[in-house]
């Protein structure tokens, strides 16, 4: 079992990798910036010019971090920890561009929300062609007195590809009009959805920094 923090920036960051190497407990981190997919049935507003997603394994870590060298960040972004949800996907490789989708608003039952989500959805989105990474990501309560402007989506996911082109096309893949079809059939959900595809760099701590 792991946690993320996603930190969603509004503007760019030059030093965001001075910042993640003072990270203790960091198991690794993906810095993502816009890419250039394109959505046949989603037209999002431009992406954000810097998402960054900590990993830890485990949740005090996490808040640890977030009392600590992650505080050089709290007026640059938005918040949000999750639980980690990964799937295993046939060809497992480390991505060059990710589509990040996160469920801003709200279901009217959160439980059969995801519920009906993790049971239906993910099969399908395995069947992406050229699908490197999937996972799916649902809050968590964390603790921080340190000021942090957080945010709370219901929901997150990502799936990851080689390149924005690889993206590109599973997006214009029949298996995309099947998961629009079972969107559909979700349970009520209102507020806004967005999906962001962007390029992805990845950088990996083999033990605790």
């Amino acid at each position: 079992m792991s946690f993320c923090l996603f930190a969603v920036f509004s503007e760019p960051f030059a030093d965001i990798d001075a910042v993640i190497n003072r990270v203790h407990g960091l198991l690794k981190a993906h810095l993502y910036t816009p890419a250039g997919a394109h959505d046949p049935i989603l037209n999002d507003a431009e992406s954000p010019p810097l998402v960054v997603q900590f990993y830890f394994d485990s949740l005090p870590s996490l808040e640890d971090a977030c009392d600590g060298a992650l505080q050089a960040l709290k007026e640059r972004c938005e918040v949000q920890a999750m639980l980690v949800r990964p799937f295993a996907v046939a060809q497992p490789k480390t991505p060059d561009c990710t589509y990040l989708v996160a469920y801003e608003g709200k279901a009217e039952d959160e439980n059969a929300w995801h519920s009906h989500y993790l049971k239906h959805h993910p099969p399908l989105m395995l069947r992406l062609p050229g699908i490197r990474e999937l996972e799916i990501y649902t809050p968590v309560v964390w603790l921080s007195d340190s000021g942090w402007r957080r945010v709370n989506c219901t929901q997150r996911n990502k799936v990851a590809f080689d390149s924005a082109e690889a993206l590109t096309a599973a997006l214009h893949s029949p298996v995309r009009v099947e998961m629009r079809q079972d969107f559909a059939s979700l349970p009520r959900f209102t507020g806004r959805v967005t999906h962001y595809p962007m390029s992805t760099r990845v950088r990996v701590f083999s033990q605790h920094t």
